[in-house]
C-alpha cells in the first residue's frame, strides 16, 4: 500500500477548512490544517522539504493573503505544488504563485479532487531510470530508459 499523500490545507473560515478536510480525508489523504497563513508557515518550518505534496489555500485571509503564503511555501519548500481557491472570482491575477487556481463555488468536489490528484502526481515525477547492463541489453549499451507507470 502507498503512502497517503499529504495536504496542508489553509482557510481562516472554520467551516469551509472542516469540509474540505473531510473531503480529502476520505479520499484517503492525510490533511494538516491550518486557520491562518501565519499558522500555515509554521507548520511549514517543522516539515521537511519534500515531505508535504500539496498546499490548498484560500485566496483572500487576514494578515497575509493566500498568494504570499505559497510564495513564502515555496521558499521553504521547492517544487511544492499549490492551489489556491477563492470566492473572489476575479482574484485569480492575484494567485500568481499558485500552480492552480480554482473559484470557489464554480468548480464541484470532484473536479478540486481531480486537480488534486494531479498536482501530487506531477509532483512525484516520473519513476526512475533504470539502467541496463551491457550482459543484458549488449545493443543498448549504457543508455537508460523510463519504466512505464
Amino acid at each position: 500500500m502507498r503512502p497517503k499523500k499529504t495536504i496542508l490545507c489553509v482557510d481562516d473560515n472554520e467551516q469551509i477548512l472542516s469540509v474540505r478536510t473531510f473531503l480529502l480525508e476520505t479520499r484517503g489523504y492525510r490533511v494538516v490544517a491550518a486557520r491562518s497563513a501565519q499558522e500555515a508557515l509554521t507548520i511549514l518550518d517543522q516539515y521537511l522539504p519534500g515531505t508535504l505534496d500539496l498546499i490548498l489555500c484560500d485566496l483572500i485571509m487576514p494578515q497575509m493573503d493566500g498568494n504570499e503564503l505559497v510564495r513564502r511555501a515555496k521558499q521553504l519548500h521547492p517544487g511544492l505544488p499549490a492551489m489556491i481557491v477563492s470566492g473572489t472570482v476575479n482574484a485569480f491575477d492575484r494567485a500568481v504563485h499558485a500552480d492552480v487556481f480554482l473559484p470557489k463555488g464554480a468548480s464541484s468536489p470532484a473536479e478540486m479532487i481531480e486537480r488534486i490528484r494531479v498536482l501530487v502526481a506531477r509532483k512525484r515525477g516520473p519513476k526512475k531510470a533504470i539502467v541496463a547492463s551491457p550482459s543484458q541489453s549488449p545493443q543498448l549499451g549504457s543508455f537508460t530508459h523510463a519504466t512505464a507507470s
